[in-house]
Formats: structure tokens, sequence, C-alpha cells
């Protein structure tokens, strides 16, 4: 999806960015249609993935921020052109930004012809449903338009805890696509200096009071450096309600979380939501163990949810 906010910012620091997006494919690509990257001199974010085929787009990206002119389309032979294995050709279009053209990115869909060409009707129906339906189409090629939806927040997730565990997580989780990242902890210096682009920092006294402000939806990973912070955060998520929660500690602390939660007028039913231990603790005790641990139940989670609502529609 097109990531508005990340190019509005970009921009705003760099003064003008190539967007090079991956608009099509045939056979195997490295990454999906709709992956991009922001190309200036001297730097990027984001990628487009497969190693040669990223580093010539970014030649070719950083050649029309030199050169200017309107947008190019790429088709590229992975074998062939590139001397790599896998057996597909990716479709790439780049794009040059400036702040006027990046503000005016307003609406939910962003539709543009390839070449000089009369907007099709099935173009004009998708933006049509989006507006009136609200329902965004997937990035496409079509008819000669590269149609994109605007990103928004697919998953809301709540980090309660700057400590090593936290710092480790949000490096992690932060860079993903679709998910709102809250980092919460008691104090403005219990975060490091560099934050992730994205992440909202909620310095608070009391934490606990934040639960309030936190949609119903939201999914929550637990990770204070007080046992009994962590316990009323638990007590009042229960009572607030959530998607998913997970709570760090060992089998004791969850044993004793259960009896102290019960005790605090929780079912056994809804205390059994709360995901303790969490990660996998094969990996071992290293922050970044535990992190990579936990990221990959997060992204299961999501897949899951994703099968889930694709049974739905399809039935």
């Amino acid at each position: 999806m097109f990531d508005r906010a990340g190019l509005v910012t970009a921009v705003a620091a760099q003064g003008r960015v190539a967007r090079v997006v991956i608009a099509a494919f045939d056979g195997s690509s490295p990454r999906e249609v709709g992956a991009a990257m922001l190309v200036w001199p001297g730097g990027q974010s984001g990628t487009i993935g497969g190693g040669a085929l990223e580093f010539q787009a970014v030649e070719r990206a950083r050649a029309l921020l030199a050169q200017g002119g309107p947008l190019r389309v790429d088709r590229v032979p992975l074998g062939p052109a590139l001397g790599q294995c896998c057996g597909g050709a990716v479709t790439l279009v780049t794009e040059l930004f400036c702040a006027e053209t990046a503000a005016a990115l307003l609406h939910e869909v962003i539709a543009r012809p390839l070449r000089a060409a009369p907007m099709p009707f099935a173009v004009k129906r998708l933006l049509a449903r989006a507006r009136a339906e609200g329902v965004l189409p997937e990035p496409q090629l079509l008819q000669g338009w590269w149609v994109e939806p605007v990103a928004r927040p697919q998953r809301h997730l709540w980090i309660w805890g700057a400590g090593h565990v936290g710092r480790a997580l949000v490096g992690v989780l932060a860079p993903l696509p679709g998910v709102a990242l809250t980092w919460v902890d008691t104090a403005p210096d219990r975060f490091p200096e560099a934050v992730p682009e994205g992440v909202t920092v909620l310095p608070a006294a009391d934490p606990a009071a934040l639960v309030a402000y936190a949609p119903g939806g939201a999914e929550h990973l637990v990770l204070t450096y007080s046992h009994a912070l962590d316990l009323e955060l638990c007590h009042r998520l229960l009572a607030h309600g959530f998607r998913h929660l997970g709570l760090i500690g060992s089998a004791t602390k969850a044993a004793r979380f259960r009896a102290r939660l019960q005790d605090l007028g929780h079912s056994a039913a809804a205390i059994s939501r709360i995901a303790c231990p969490m990660g996998d603790k094969s990996l071992g005790k290293h922050p970044q163990a535990i992190a990579l641990g936990v990221a990959v139940a997060f992204l299961r989670q999501g897949e899951n949810r994703q099968g889930i609502n694709r049974g739905e529609m399809a039935g």
C-alpha cells in the first residue's frame, strides 16, 4: 500500500525523492506487488528485495532524480538481465515526488496512468467503490493504470516497557507495514534517543492510566521493569478489552498472576487469554532472542486473522 505519511516525511527531510514500487511480476518475484522503497541522493528507505534488482533500481532512481522527467516503467527479467536464479520478470514503476506533489495525494486510492491515456472504466469502478463503500482495492496494474490504496494501520500494537526487551521488540516490529505502534513507559528518559520512525512514544508517570485510551481491538505486550505495574496493566486491560495480550515472565509468574487476577474479580476464562510466558523459550533469554520469538508469534497471529477474514468473505 502507498505509505503517504512516510513519503511526506522523506520529502520534508530530503527535498525530492524517487519512489520505486513493484507494480507487477510474472513467475517469481523477490517481493509482493505494492512493495516499495524511497530513494534520494546518498540514502534510501524500504526495500523491493532481490539484491541486484534493488541495486540497479536505486541507480535508475538516482539518475531520474538527477535528470528529472516523468515516471519511469521498467520490466526486468531477473534471469537474463541480472543473472539471478529466479525465473520471473518484475515490472517497476519509478516516480519523482517533491513537497507539492506529495501534498497533492489526498485520496484514499492513488491512481495514475503509466502512459497518456484516459481513465478506463475498470479503474473508475474501483475508485467509485472505494469512495462509496470504503472498500480499498489491492495494489494492481490495471489497463495501463497503476492503482494503490493509501496505507491504513491494520493492527494497533501497544508495547508497555522501554527496557532491553522493549527496545529489541520495537526495533524488530516498527518497520512492519500496517502496524501502528505505541510505546509506553514511566518517563521520557526511559526511551532511547533515537526512536524508529512512526512509533508513538507515550511517557506517563502512571502508565496504567493510559489503558483507557487504547483501542479496544489493540494488541498489547506487557514487559515493564515492575511486576506490580505488569499486574495493574493486566488488570486494567482485562476490564478494558483487547485483541491479544502477551506478558513477559516465567511459568511461576504466570501462575501467581492468575491467582492475583482471580482475587481481583476476573474469571479464569478471561485470564486464560493472557499469553504468558510469551515468545519461544528455546531461543534463549537474550533480549533480541526474546524479541524474535515474540515477533514471530505476532506475525503468525496476523496471518491467522487474515485467513479467517478471507474465509468470512468467501462464505
